[in-house]
């Protein structure tokens, strides 16, 4: 395939924020989400001049280059650097350049007559997991009176993934009915002036039928050496037994960025003090190679995030879920809290075979997501 037209443009995402859009031979467009909790590590979403820079370059793209796989990826990178005199192709912006290569590989997908999983890795046969926001809290939640973490998950262990749907639907909507209430947050979820533990309890109730799981944040609420609750300030030592508690009274699966984005030795503690729990990476690693390096090294995390958009380059995302593979660390396959209605993000879980895809339950921006793997199941 040779890459004749690109045509990119800024449209608005799930919380009416702008982000970009772009086409390549008039196949099938390609977007990049946005997110309100961001890590530290995570790759500026443009290049130093703005939306409309990326946007200019992209409608100006005049190589014709050709595309036969997956990584040949490599050879658009090299171009985008040479033009913009760029020494990382990631300074182009992760939302632009990731955007660029998914609606390159949509458009070789097209001609090639595949699946977009397909361009990725036509052996794949495992699905992922779902894991989904039931209820909110945190940066994605607004209200002063909400829980001190972002996401209150389910988790469930269906043999199929749409019986996995059906269940998770299924509870979100029984807590919806138990909580009286019909606002949602921004990954829509439950939006509720409950605290943790409450939380906690809610999902308790459905643990034969899911495992439970958290989002802390920890950045989110960290500041000057201390965790604050609202109300009650906890050291680093009580803020990780405080973790660990939770973890044993409820069950907890699944605990994302338990302490802050530069607390190796946290996230180390937490999963030596419960070796169940799934302990996951996700403002720690930023899905960056070099930061998932560290945390594998310093025994950090048994899963990691990964969200395309962190990082810009699908060449990279790759590299990355490979060095979790071969070090037994599970990937989780993640959307934005603004998302947009793009559902490359199943193909892309299932195409690189991830264990688990973290994409909400509710509102059109995340059932898309869900209906492309269901319909990949479907077809297979």
């Amino acid at each position: 395939m040779l890459i004749k037209e690109v045509q990119a443009r800024a449209i608005r995402d799930s919380r009416g924020e702008k982000t970009i859009e772009v086409s390549v031979n008039n196949a099938p467009s390609a977007s990049a989400p946005s997110g309100k909790s961001t890590g530290r590590y995570e790759t500026k979403p443009y290049c130093a001049q703005g939306l409309k820079e990326n946007i200019r370059f992209l409608n100006g793209w005049k190589k014709w280059l050709e595309i036969t796989c997956f990584d040949d990826l490599e050879r658009v990178e090299h171009v985008i650097k040479e033009k913009t005199k760029l020494t990382d192709v990631k300074e182009f912006g992760a939302n632009a350049l990731y955007a660029f290569e998914s609606a390159i590989l949509k458009a070789l997908a097209q001609e090639q007559r595949k699946e977009l999983w397909g361009i990725v890795n036509s052996h794949a046969n495992r699905f992922p997991r779902p894991v989904g926001n039931a209820i909110g809290g945190g940066l994605h939640t607004k209200g002063k009176v909400k829980p001190t973490f972002q996401e209150f998950l389910l988790v469930p262990h269906e043999k199929t993934f749409s019986a996995n749907v059906k269940v998770m639907q299924t509870i979100y909507k029984e807590i919806g009915k138990q909580l009286k209430t019909n606002k949602i947050n921004d990954e829509g979820a439950w939006a509720v002036p409950i605290n943790d533990e409450e939380a906690l309890a809610l999902l308790a109730q459905f643990s034969e039928t899911i495992d439970i799981g958290i989002d802390c944040a920890a950045s989110s609420f960290y500041t000057k050496k201390l965790y604050d609750y609202r109300t009650i300030e906890r050291t680093e030592p009580a803020h990780r037994a405080h973790i660990l508690q939770l973890i044993k009274a409820y069950g907890v699966l699944y605990v994302e960025d338990p302490c802050h984005e530069e607390d190796f030795e946290g996230f180390s503690a937490i999963r030596k003090g419960d070796r169940e729990a799934m302990v996951v990476g996700d403002d720690l690693t930023a899905t960056h190679f070099e930061r998932a390096q560290q945390a594998i090294q310093k025994h950090a995390i048994s899963a990691m995030i990964i969200k395309p958009n962190q990082n810009g380059s699908l060449l990279e995302v790759k590299k990355i879920i490979e060095l979790c593979k071969q070090h037994k660390i599970q990937t989780v396959m993640s959307h934005r809290s603004g998302e947009t209605m793009d559902d490359a993000l199943a193909d892309y879980a299932f195409g690189f075979q991830c264990d688990f895809i973290k994409c909400g339950i509710a509102t059109p921006w995340r059932e898309c997501k869900l209906k492309r793997m269901m319909h990949i199941e479907k077809s297979l």
